[in-house]
């Protein structure tokens, strides 16, 4: 298993590159580490490294993911996010706590979080929709991730016009969340749920909007018409 780990993390730092890695610490406020490996490439190099370990079970491959969290380098953890998704059919109840504690404890910036909230938690989530109920604990934490989790990992099942009235209940907890990671998570959660039920959220906004701040607002209401837009603007 730590044989696996080391020829991969050879194989991310072969393809390592100073230019990429400045540009990615650039996108983020907090501090991060990273080689400096293109996105499509990591992908490629995940999808590689799947293909030799694929016929280990599930529980292996798991621990595998957890020591490339623990690592906290970005690629690693983009990696582990993939091979722990290409496994979603597999996805069983008792797998949530340790996506819970991958999210409590190792989430440090926004991609690392809308990468595993956003594909697998969403999956989990539809399977399992009682896990709806822990998203709701997720957004009343003191962890700025979890909230932020808490939103995004409704993306995908919004999109698809799933869990509404949960999605206005968690936005409702994070309504004026002083985070700017926060408000930017839960109002495009509004945003895509718009794309199937674009009445309820407009709605939604116009009965908030004096307490939504701006950034919330404006993401949630990007997919509306240009007349919804300016109403809901409006002082």
């Amino acid at each position: 298993m730590n044989q696996m780990i080391e020829q991969l993390r050879v194989e991310l730092r072969n393809n390592s590159d100073e230019a990429t890695r400045k540009s990615t610490e650039r996108f983020f406020k907090e501090a991060v580490v990273a080689y400096g490996v293109k996105s499509a490439l990591v992908g490629r190099i995940a999808k590689s490294n799947f293909d030799k370990i694929k016929n280990i079970s599930k529980i292996e491959i798991f621990e595998l993911c957890d020591e490339l969290w623990k690592s906290g380098v970005m690629e690693e953890v983009f990696v582990a996010c993939d091979w722990s998704y290409r496994l979603n059919k597999q996805y069983e109840k008792s797998d949530f706590e340790l996506f819970e504690k991958w999210v409590s404890k190792y989430v440090s910036n926004w991609a690392m979080c809308d990468t595993f909230c956003n594909h697998n938690v969403g999956a989990i989530v539809e399977m399992y929709p009682e896990f709806l109920d822990r998203l709701k604990q997720w957004s009343k934490s003191d962890n700025r991730w979890l909230k932020r989790a808490a939103a995004v990992s409704l993306i995908i099942p919004a999109k698809k016009g799933k869990f509404l009235n949960d999605v206005f209940e968690i936005a409702d907890t994070l309504l004026m969340d002083t985070d700017d990671m926060v408000q930017k998570g839960y109002g495009w959660m509004l945003k895509v749920a718009s794309q199937s039920h674009q009445d309820e959220v407009f709605k939604y906004v116009i009965q908030n909007k004096s307490k939504m701040p701006r950034t919330a607002l404006r993401y949630a209401i990007e997919k509306m018409p240009k007349e919804l837009k300016l109403q809901a603007m409006a002082k």
